[in-house]
């Protein structure tokens, strides 16, 4: 009985873990056919894709063109930038410091960056180096990314103008994605070991995983070798844009990296931080960064199960069908990209793409994953594109409508003339509102981005900014005795959700 017991317990154990290492058939035969088609729905230039399963790619390939209208295709090498994937090596590196002793995640954040400060100053001398990983600040997600995004300002500057942000939470009382705190992180784990930043992960990172391609700093993709180009829609029409330029905040989402490297990368995370039989990491760290610190929210995905959302150091996390999921993704000027882990399968799937506009990058992913889990295929690209389709159609057809309204010259609270002139916010600095024929244009004191403010009638203006990634947005103006006394300041939700008030002086 004892033997009949043990052959019905293992078996079925035996047989899961022969599944376990087949490629599903969608990867083997559908997955060429779903990525080209996919290039073509999305309208996406290039893409990457790897998946890393017990130790060993499973597939690398590249697909589509570096840049629209090109012909130079996309391969297993080409540069993407990653964005905020960038995170998970930011976090990985200051929890290695930790388990080397040379920080503590629970040390103050003063100690090792003295300019570091907050509105609140109980709050300061209170925030640690794990509060900065894990986005617990009592920030807004993504505010202050306004003033930091894309500008001519210092890394010591940010530092200056984040101290005099509102937080509109209390301190550790809400998750709110903050790049600034990866900054501050970032440059905590370079002074602890007396270097930099950028030295101190191409040292502890990229050089032990032979990630030889891989860039630390966004200035360093101007002249590469084999990179993809930025892309982004500007109304229905896919354009190139410029490099982000994100060094004066780095550790939050400067890397740029290829498909191969970042195969090296996963399979040493899957791995508790050996590769090719070596620790590179210490396995503490690695654990360290997937324990949950924040709460996000109950997990619910489109299909099949899924019951929580936290937030560990650099890495999203969540159960989706009995699993851990350990993920990140990143979105910068012209590209999207995600890099999933699974660790109980051993799985890792990275997707790279050339433009900021799409949903396929995330719609990949869970096609994958679900092969690999025994989910039944879903076609996610098809059913997020549905849903983005749709946004994209009302966000247009807003702007035509408003558009429309520009065009009857609806009648202005005031003579244009008198918005002109110099208006200030603390703490991003001051706006020159200035009159162009028939319309204001202003001009940002540390952007080159500029916008163009047509009226829609009484104190409302249509500005849309230079650089298409900022948006189209409606921007009101405040009249108080005859007066203009402020306007406020929107941009796009992939820079920053929260209105800035300027005063004119």
């Amino acid at each position: 009985m004892k033997k009949l017991f043990l052959l019905l317990f293992f078996i079925p154990l035996l047989l899961s873990a022969q599944n376990n290492t087949a490629v599903p058939s969608f990867v083997k035969d559908s997955l060429d056919n779903y990525v080209n088609n996919a290039l073509a729905v999305w309208h996406i230039p290039g893409v990457s894709v790897c998946i890393v399963k017990d130790g060993k790619v499973v597939m690398m390939k590249g697909y589509g063109v570096k840049e629209l209208g090109g012909t130079d295709k996309v391969d297993e090498n080409t540069l993407f930038m990653i964005g905020s994937n960038t995170k998970a090596f930011t976090a990985t590196l200051v929890a290695t410091l930790d388990a080397e002793k040379k920080l503590s995640l629970e040390d103050k954040a003063k100690k090792w960056l003295p300019q570091f400060k907050m509105k609140d100053e109980w709050v300061t001398k209170q925030v640690t180096v794990r509060d900065l990983l894990c986005h617990r600040l009592g920030m807004n997600t993504f505010q202050g990314d306004f003033m930091f995004f894309d500008t001519d300002l210092s890394t010591d500057d940010i530092f200056k103008k984040f101290a005099r942000l509102t937080p509109v939470y209390s301190f550790r009382s809400k998750w709110g994605y903050t790049n600034a705190a990866f900054c501050a992180a970032g440059l905590i784990a370079g002074n602890a070991a007396n270097s930099t930043w950028q030295d101190q992960v191409r040292s502890k990172i990229f050089q032990p995983l032979g990630m030889t391609r891989t860039l630390a700093l966004s200035k360093e993709i101007v002249n590469a070798t084999n990179k993809a180009t930025a892309h982004t829609m500007n109304g229905d029409q896919l354009i190139k844009i410029p490099y982000g330029q994100l060094d004066n905040i780095a550790p939050a989402g400067s890397i740029s990296s290829s498909v191969n490297d970042m195969s090296k990368w996963v399979t040493m995370l899957l791995d508790n931080g050996k590769f090719e039989g070596k620790q590179v990491i210490p396995a503490s760290a690695i654990q360290q960064t997937r324990m949950p610190n924040s709460i996000l929210g109950d997990g619910r995905v489109l299909f099949n199960n899924g019951h929580f959302e936290l937030y560990g150091l650099g890495w999203f996390l969540q159960e989706y069908g009995g699993k851990k999921i350990v993920s990140h993704t990143g979105g910068v000027n012209g590209f999207v990209t995600s890099v999933t882990l699974i660790p109980e399968e051993k799985l890792g799937i990275i997707v790279l793409t050339n433009t900021d506009a799409n949903q396929f990058y995330e719609a990949l992913k869970w096609d994958i994953m679900d092969a690999y889990l025994g989910f039944p295929y879903r076609n996610y690209s098809k059913v997020y594109n549905g849903y983005v389709e749709m946004q994209n159609k009302m966000e247009l057809a807003s702007v035509r409508k408003k558009r429309d309204s520009v065009a009857l010259h609806l009648p202005v609270a005031l003579p244009l003339q008198k918005f002109t002139g110099l208006y200030e916010n603390d703490p991003y600095g001051t706006m020159q509102i200035e009159l162009e024929g028939d319309h204001l244009k202003a001009k940002f004191q540390h952007h080159v981005m500029t916008g163009k403010m047509e009226a829609l009638g009484g104190n409302r203006f249509l500005c849309t900014y230079s650089n298409p990634i900022w948006g189209v947005m409606e921007i009101p103006f405040t009249i108080e005795n005859g007066k203009v006394k402020s306007a406020t300041i929107k941009v796009a939700g992939f820079v920053d959700y929260m209105p800035y008030e300027f005063i004119k002086k």
